[in-house]
This record gives structure tokens, C-alpha cells and sequence, in this order.
């Protein structure tokens, strides 16, 4: 299956070579990587195809639309044998209708919007590092993905600061590929665009088997001063708490962003969990558990990033060393030419 994969991503290549996207286009954009681990000596790869369509329809309308079709190879133990198996995924396929300025209507299958990381920074060409947050299944327990409806907004907006706001409501679906949990929940931030800083909470109530609430906050930082990035999350449910903080740095005042130092970015993130009370299919760590990594990316010419990071994962239950390392490629092309 990895060779089909491989093909989808050549395709990419070869379709965005002179291609300029449109306004008013069909795009299809997303990327392709190759990913590796290293866990406690137990080794795990995946090559990763990642595409995501956006079709405007009129002035008011879009679809749009991620899958992520992965192939994982792995070993059970250090030294055993490797399987083999094909995950493909609809992460969202959504038809969003502007209504104003201060109300977007959203139906059909989205990223539950908990906290930041889960619907902004995900995408494996997004991510600084490739092991998610511990604390990413708070608030979203049912893998990230919700079918049903939601609603977001600019609700004040000016030249010192902005409001924005999210609701949304998930139904349960037990449909293969198509799974969610019945949930609801809302998001609240305010944007500060002077000093590029963004603050923000979330709240999500599960509606079936153990219904909880679910809460979190989080922080955004890019300074115009210093090119740095920090980011940062908190979330609390009745089975565990934690954050992580996370900084990059650019060396791109070093001769610029594409200079041979300007392409290298440092990355490092902490993070803590702290287990509350028992819980089973909540997929976070059964124990109290604390990590952190260390890691670089190195932006290459034509969207190609080369990424790696060692981490150190503590808990009862033993330390790990965790390796990881990786190539991502982003691409974006119109389906067919035209445009206003």
C-alpha cells in the first residue's frame, strides 16, 4: 500500500509544477511525508499522503475537505517482526456558507474545535514536532472528529483587538471511517494583532456513556521582534489535567529566511499529564506522565521539510527515549485553470 502513497504524491509534484491557484477554482492542496519513530528501541514508519480540497461555490459557499491516508509499519517488540497496515481517514469534509461578517455556518464533518491544536496545527506539514500533545485527547475524545454543525465568528473586531467565538454540535455516528461521539462545545479568544498575541478557553460537554465536561485554555505568542513562536495549552476533564508549552525559533536573522542558516528552526516542548482517576477509551496515558523534546526543522526550497527530535518521556511505569524524524512535502494546485 505505501506504493500507492508514493504514487499520489509524485502526482502532486508533477501537477504543481507552473500551477497558480485561483480565486474562484477548485484547490486541492495538502501534503506528503515520511515519518519514522523510535520508542524504547520499537521502531514504527509511515508514509503519509494528506490532501485537502476547497471548492468555492459562488460568493458565499465553500467545500471543503482533508483526508489522511497513512501506512504504518511497525514492530510490536525491539527486534520482532514488522507489520503492515493501511489507515485511511476523512478527517473533515464540512460545506460552509458565510453568512456575515461575524457568522460562519458549518455542516457535515469538522475538527473538533478544542483548544488550538486540534484544527490548526494537526497537519503533519504543520507541526513542529511529530508526536502530538499528551493532553490532545481532552476535549476530544472521539479522535479529533465531529459530524454535525457549527458556527464561527469575528464578533468585534478593531485595529487593537479582535473577538472571535466557536459552537458546535457532534452526533453520534458509528459509520466505519465516519465515527464521532455526541458532543457539544464552545471556544472564545481574543486577538491582540499589535503584539501578535492571542489568548483563548474551551468547554465541551460529552453527551453519551460518561457524560463530562471538558475544559481548556490556550496561548499564542509571535512577536514581531524576535522571530519565535510560542505556543502553549492547558485542559482539565474528570479523568486527568495537563498542559504542554512549546517555542521556535527561526534563525532567520542570520542572512534571512533562505539562507543556508535562515532555513533552520529550533523546536523544543514540555509537557505534563497528571491521571485523576481511572478511565478506559479515553487514550491518554493510564499513569501520571511527563516529556520533553528537543528538535529541528530545516526548510528546504519547493515546500520540502526535513525534521527531527529526541524526547524523554517520564512515568511510573518506566523512562523511554523517543526518536523521531521525518520528510514533509506541502503542495497546492488549482484543478483546472481559470479565475477571475
Amino acid at each position: 500500500m505505501a506504493w500507492r502513497l508514493m504514487r499520489i504524491a509524485l502526482l502532486a509534484l508533477v501537477c504543481q509544477a507552473g500551477a497558480h491557484a485561483q480565486s474562484d477554482v477548485p484547490i486541492l492542496s495538502g501534503g506528503a511525508g515520511f515519518l519514522g519513530s523510535t520508542r524504547g528501541g520499537t521502531n514504527l514508519f509511515q508514509p503519509v499522503v494528506a490532501p485537502v480540497l476547497a471548492v468555492p461555490i459562488g460568493d458565499r459557499w465553500l467545500f471543503e475537505s482533508r483526508a489522511d491516508l497513512r501506512e504504518v509499519i511497525s514492530q510490536r517488540a525491539p527486534g520482532s517482526a514488522y507489520s503492515t497496515r493501511f489507515f485511511p481517514t476523512l478527517e473533515y469534509a464540512q460545506l460552509d456558507y458565510n453568512a456575515a461578517s461575524w457568522l460562519t455556518i458549518s455542516v457535515g464533518r469538522f475538527l473538533i474545535p478544542f483548544n488550538m491544536y486540534n484544527d490548526r496545527f494537526s497537519a503533519i506539514w504543520i507541526r513542529n514536532l511529530a508526536d502530538a500533545p499528551i493532553i490532545l485527547p481532552i476535549g476530544t475524545y472521539t479522535n479529533g472528529y465531529g459530524d454535525g454543525a457549527m458556527l464561527r465568528g469575528s464578533l468585534v473586531s478593531t485595529k487593537t483587538y479582535q473577538l472571535y467565538y466557536t459552537a458546535y454540535f457532534s452526533s453520534l455516528s458509528t459509520i466505519d471511517k465516519l465515527e464521532s461521539g455526541r458532543s457539544a462545545g464552545a471556544r472564545a479568544g481574543v486577538f491582540f494583532p499589535k503584539i501578535r498575541l492571542e489568548l483563548g478557553s474551551s468547554y465541551q460537554r460529552l453527551l453519551q456513556n460518561q457524560q463530562m465536561d471538558s475544559y481548556g485554555a490556550y496561548l499564542s505568542w509571535l512577536p514581531y521582534s524576535v522571530p519565535v513562536a510560542i505556543r502553549g495549552e492547558y485542559a482539565h476533564s474528570p479523568h486527568g489535567h495537563g498542559y504542554w508549552l512549546e517555542t521556535a525559533y527561526r534563525f532567520s536573522r542570520f542572512g534571512g529566511q533562505d539562507s543556508l542558516l535562515g532555513r533552520l528552526q529550533a523546536v523544543g516542548r514540555v509537557q505534563q499529564f497528571f491521571r485523576l482517576r481511572p478511565g478506559t477509551g479515553d487514550f491518554l496515558p493510564q499513569t501520571d506522565m511527563q516529556r520533553v523534546d528537543f528538535g529541528w526543522n530545516y526548510f528546504l526550497p519547493h515546500e520540502v521539510r526535513l525534521n527531527a527530535s529526541y524526547g524523554r518521556q517520564f512515568a511510573p511505569t518506566g523512562n523511554v527515549n523517543v526518536w523521531d524524524f521525518g520528510v514533509t512535502y506541502r503542495f497546492l494546485f488549482p484543478l483546472y485553470p481559470g479565475g477571475k
